[in-house]
């Protein structure tokens, strides 16, 4: 099986005969995420007939109510119409098998073989399984433990596969992610581990590969020579909602940062990998990010910003602020916002300053990753006829107005000799007219084909974790202050400083 992430678009990738093992079966992410996309799996054909389902969580179902419980989720989110329906209840029947039963309790993972032996003899699954933990982090040792007391961590032959989807987040710091690694690692080799960030199923991130290695015009300009700076912006326009549980143990930094921002950098600055497979794309991956300099404690303060949204107004509607939403501390220090200058130390970024920032109730939804180049190094013209002259600039939109951006200088029209800047774009919606496959649709094909190009190595974590663990400890200790920032604007004024003193400033997106 190829692992090369853009196979042949005339050779359509359908999944082997498998069965898709979901703890944490009646949470939000089962129903939101994975269950559509098995459905959109099933309605493209991309499943063979026998694919099954297995749920397991400690919520009271049995096999039908499961399948119901699944249906009810599908239509919720917008699934299909009479004929997709079709397509779907005749691959729904007999297809989804339900095991109630606590992570801890051994009965629980001797039920789930018997359900999986009778499947592999009913349903021809071929005792291939993908194992998905959609369960909080803390159960994640638990479960592994439990897949490997009862053998359920190994192939059954040659032939057949085991393979584990662990979702986000990877450990709460680099010593804890460690520690998880070690246990996943005594179950499971490193081939079968799929550890899964869902930004790296967005056809635009993967084809931020796509334009810097298959466009001439790109690459050479891709480097410190030309690029001035790198502004990497992941913007919610959404609070914390009914997740201040969560997030008070989470925090921006945990849950954007240390993850889809820095995957989002690896690819950017990464360099061109030897061969266009899982290991050459992943090599560079890591190699990027083992460049990006460690700060000291007293860096940390120089350049990192930390906020945290208080009331304000959003596309229209007054929100409150976050010690006000529901399960936060009134005197929490959570951050919701984090801003953030990092170095590279190497040949093709050394001196190029990458801006990061993440924040909640900003005021748009946007994930971009822009490119600004140096100035010309002399306009044969007054500068007076330049006055609306930025620098040029390449914009990689990410979300939600999926597409490239590249702005440069143009002459007004007219008959003085005016420049300023203008912008063309590329929209993947108008460009393109085949349908966008969803991330996780794209992530859970992928694993089941055994391929792991998009999914995250140990030591990818390991190194993201340790750009992160000295801002997580200042963070921790109280080393940083926690500003504050009005709810629908782009953060706090330290954000601004940030780039000020650089003579630079952050994009509105």
């Amino acid at each position: 099986m190829s692992d090369n992430p853009l196979a042949e678009a005339t050779v359509e990738r359908v999944a082997p005969p498998a069965v898709l093992v979901v703890f944490g079966a009646s949470g939000d992410l089962t129903s939101r995420k994975l269950m559509p996309a098995v459905e959109n799996l099933a309605l493209r054909r991309l499943l063979p007939p026998g694919f099954s389902v297995v749920g397991v969580a400690r919520t009271e179902m049995n096999d039908t109510e499961f399948c119901e419980h699944v249906q009810a989720a599908v239509q919720k989110v917008g699934g299909g119409g009479d004929e997709a329906r079709h397509v779907w209840d005749s691959f729904a029947s007999g297809g989804f098998r339900y095991v109630a039963g606590d992570y801890g309790d051994p009965e629980t993972f001797k039920k789930l073989k018997d359900v999986l032996d009778e499947l592999d003899e009913q349903r021809g699954t071929a005792q291939n399984r993908l194992i998905y933990l959609a369960t909080p982090p803390d159960t994640f040792p638990i479960v592994v433990q439990g897949l490997a007391r009862c053998g359920l961590n190994r192939p059954a032959n040659e032939n057949a596969f085991v393979r584990i989807v662990i979702e986000k987040p990877f450990g709460r710091d680099g010593r804890s992610a460690e520690k998880l690694d070690a246990i996943v690692h005594e179950a499971f080799e490193e081939r079968q581990v799929y550890r899964i960030d869902h930004y790296l199923g967005k056809e635009t991130v993967q084809n931020v590969l796509a334009l810097r290695f298959a466009n001439a015009i790109f690459e050479p300009i891709w480097n410190r020579r030309y690029v001035n700076h790198v502004q990497i912006t992941v913007a919610e326009s959404l609070g914390v909602g009914y997740r201040g549980g969560f997030y008070e143990k989470a925090g921006a930094l945990r849950d954007i940062v240390q993850n889809h921002v820095m995957q989002v950098l690896a690819l950017t600055l990464m360099e061109p990998p030897a061969t266009f497979d899982a290991g050459g794309i992943r090599d560079e991956k890591v190699k990027a990010l083992r460049a990006v300099d460690i700060m000291s404690p007293e860096e940390v303060a120089q350049n990192v910003v930390r906020a945290q949204y208080r009331s304000g107004w959003v596309q229209g509607s007054e929100v409150h602020g976050y010690r006000d939403e529901e399960g936060v501390d009134p005197h929490s220090q959570t951050e919701t916002y984090v801003a953030m200058r990092l170095k590279v130390d190497n040949w093709r970024w050394a001196g190029v300053p990458i801006y990061v920032r993440t924040g909640k109730y900003l005021p748009k939804r946007v994930t971009e990753v822009a490119m600004e180049f140096n100035r010309v190094p002399h306009l044969p013209f007054a500068m007076s006829q330049a006055e609306g002259l930025e620098p040029d600039a390449l914009v990689l939109r990410i979300q939600p107005d999926e597409g490239i951006t590249l702005r440069f200088g143009a002459k007004v029209p007219g008959q003085a000799f005016r420049v300023r800047s203008v912008s063309m774009d590329f929209f993947y919606g108008a460009a393109f007219l085949e349908e966008t496959p969803e991330a996780y649709e794209r992530l859970l094909l992928d694993a089941l084909l055994g391929d792991p190009t998009l999914f995250i190595r140990s030591d990818e974590v390991a190194q993201a974790w340790r750009i992160v663990d000295p801002v997580l400890e200042a963070f921790e200790e109280g080393d940083l202050p926690l500003a504050r920032y009005e709810a629908g604007t782009w953060g706090p004024p330290e954000s601004d400083a940030l780039l000020d003193r650089d003579g630079r400033r952050w994009r509105k997106p």
